[in-house]
């Protein structure tokens, strides 16, 4: 990307679209507030005009951007996890809005990795940190304080019987590790299986089926993302978190349904508004495709685990692997099976949970089961270091027997402040019902885009939790290479839009926004999406 000019001008009236060869930063001080355009140096397209913001932010006065290049490759961690080729400064956020250190505006539909819930420094967040910070920051367990007391009521709540006693620690990985031992502690088995696709059985083919190369290619390396600690490890099965020494012994992995890319899947199978593009004879009471990958999930109970297994995990819908949607019935019959092997069903609602899928609160509500276990962290405290796991009293019984289980920060009065005003805020601000109505609005205004690019193979999702799959043609499905999808995700970028990328092949662009934003934004960000693919097919004719 290359140099940016900035120029301010003073607008008698707000201008529609702006047409450009530059990067333009607009000041409008009749609206009280920064107001941005962004126009790239991709050509002489017309670009969106990016909607009004009431907020200034401050002046950057830190440390230059070289200076923070050097720092970051000297003390800071060699794996490479910052988003685009020139990676973005950041420097302050409001609601759903990020800004970087040269002054450019972005709209955040990635929130921190699915993380930011209520809105970037939510003013009632906010104000019930700063009171909190100033009275009580920590005592560790050994000692009682009000916060985590109301927390912890507000938050059972808010789940179903007999979902009702609370472990509160500090991230999601620590959650799902927690969430395990609780599993192996209450039913003395080992085994743990969640979704990948390390190996396929063909029991379940007849001669004369033909399998395609990239269902082959999809069955040998897709799979569930619960963390990266060396525990939950053995639970995640996207290759990039996997690594070559041992670790997560005892847990086995079945083949993820996933009907877009897997071997099975048709036109009424998810919990949607917007179906594949595949087809299939299917009744609308009756789906082939869940009874197919219930036959998977069987002969994986038959080959893979012992005859008594300790759990099941499953996100209600993968958010690493690309917003992957399960066919309706799946997880309710999938459980059956797990408890009759004498195990317990985990939900991770770290990325799903608190209103995001916009129809119930939790993910695992959507598919009409109840849980065991519930994990969930990121928007729990909307970016504060947080996360919980929610159980049965017989569980956590069967826990404490066996280990007296302590965290040092888990439950801290500032983090149980902060979760406390989420739950405020969720509630009085209704976003949940923001989330299902804004949600399903751009959702079907982004699945047209199907209809208008041969490179947009499935969009899917529920909510705000939305997945956009890039292929290079819709008859093989085959993945859009990474470095046209990158070329795709920069312009995003640099229109002022910021989403996230995910699925094995990082060929997913993952849509998931603070909770707050309006139907405005989503029009936004639908039209920035457009012009980038636009740009893209015109790079691609040439």
């Amino acid at each position: 990307m290359g140099e940016m000019t900035l120029v301010w001008r003073h607008l008698p009236r707000p201008l529609c679209l702006v047409t450009s060869t530059l990067r333009i930063l607009e000041m409008r001080p009749f609206l009280s507030c920064a107001s941005w355009t962004s126009v790239t140096k991709l050509g002489l397209h017309t670009r969106p005009r990016m909607p009004p913001c009431d907020f200034t932010p401050e002046k950057y006065q830190s440390l230059g951007y070289n200076r923070v290049l050097e720092i970051h490759k000297e003390h800071l961690s060699p794996v490479v996890t910052a988003l685009f080729q020139k990676p973005l400064l950041l420097h302050q956020g409001h609601m759903e809005w990020l800004f970087d250190a040269e002054g450019n505006r972005y709209l955040d539909f990635f929130s921190g990795i699915v993380t930011v819930s209520v809105g970037h420094c939510h003013p009632t967040v906010n104000a019930a940190a700063q009171k909190q910070l100033g009275r009580l920051w920590h005592t560790s367990a050994v000692f009682f304080h009000a916060p985590i007391h109301e927390y912890a009521e507000k938050l059972a709540a808010l789940l179903p019987e007999p979902l009702k006693v609370i472990f509160l620690v500090n991230s999601g990985s620590e959650a799902n590790d927690l969430a395990m031992l609780m599993a192996r502690a209450h039913s003395n088995n080992i085994d743990i299986i969640s979704f990948s696709l390390p190996g396929f059985s063909l029991l379940s083919y007849s001669v004369d089926q033909e399998l395609d190369p990239i269902f082959l290619l999809f069955l040998l390396c897709r799979g569930a993302y619960h963390g990266c600690s060396p525990y939950t490890l053995g639970l995640t099965n996207v290759g990039t978190y996997k690594m070559e020494l041992p670790g997560g012994i005892g847990c086995q992995s079945t083949m993820c349904p996933d009907v877009f890319r897997g071997p099975w899947g048709g036109s009424h199978c998810r919990d949607s508004p917007v179906q594949t593009i595949r087809k299939c004879s299917c009744a609308p009471d009756c789906c082939q495709a869940k009874d197919q990958y219930i036959e998977q999930f069987k002969d994986t109970l038959s080959t893979s685990v012992a005859n008594s297994i300790a759990g099941f995990f499953a996100e209600p819908i993968q958010g690493v692997n690309g917003v992957v949607q399960y066919p309706k019935g799946f997880l309710k019959e999938a459980f059956e099976l797990v408890r009759a092997r004498g195990g317990v069903c985990i939900a991770d609602e770290v990325q799903t949970g608190f209103g995001r899928l916009g129809s119930h609160f939790w993910g695992f509500q959507t598919h009409d089961v109840l849980p065991d276990i519930v994990t969930m962290a990121k928007g729990i405290g909307n970016g504060f270091p947080m996360a919980a796991v929610v159980t049965t009293p017989e569980i956590a019984k069967s826990l404490a027997k066996c280990l007296q289980h302590f965290n040092t920060f888990g439950g801290s009065p500032l983090a149980c402040a902060v979760g406390s005003a989420v739950l405020e805020v969720i509630k009085e601000e209704n976003l949940q019902e923001n989330s299902q109505e804004v949600g399903t609005y751009m959702l079907l205004k982004f699945a047209k885009l199907q209809d208008e690019f041969e490179i947009v193979g499935d969009v899917r999702g529920k909510g705000l939790m939305i997945g956009i799959e890039m292929v290079q043609d819709k008859t093989s499905r085959q993945p859009l290479p990474r470095e046209e999808v990158n070329q795709i995700h920069e312009d995003c970028k640099n229109m002022g839009l910021l989403v996230g990328k995910g699925g094995i092949f990082a060929q997913t662009f993952r849509i998931a926004p603070p909770m707050c934003i309006t139907k405005l934004e989503a029009d936004f960000a639908v039209e920035v999406f457009r012009s980038a693919l636009t740009q893209h097919m015109e790079r691609r004719a040439k």
